[in-house]
């Protein structure tokens, strides 16, 4: 009796490439830099959020050393990292050097 080979299909597309995340989260850093007005300001303008979540967030951030701004695709996220970069300095603040500083990762999903 002859014996046949069993072969293995190859792994869809989907399965072989890691999955690139759909989701991003802006997130801005605490510092001694900015007072909580300068913050508000930011959140409120470069983010769209109403006054109160606009002082949460500010919480938040003074609280934990960190707060998510917003979630959203790629592209927005880095234009809203470029956008916080580029807010500038404290005014309120002798010793504020520049922009808060910000960062991005990918949002928590769900599957993972």
């Amino acid at each position: 009796m002859e014996k046949s080979a069993t072969m293995e299909r190859p792994a869809p597309a989907a399965e072989r490439c890691p999955r690139h995340p759909s989701l991003w989260n802006v997130v801005i850093l605490d510092d001694d830099d900015h007072t909580y007005e300068y913050v508000i300001k930011l959140v409120q303008t470069l983010f769209g959020h109403p006054l109160e979540s606009a002082f949460e967030l500010a919480k938040t951030v003074d609280r934990v050393g960190r707060a998510i701004c917003m979630t959203t695709h790629k592209e927005l996220a880095e234009l809203k990292v470029e956008q916080v970069r580029g807010f500038g300095a404290d005014p309120m603040l002798a010793t504020s050097a520049g922009s808060m500083s910000v960062l991005m990762e990918p949002a928590a999903t769900p599957d993972a």
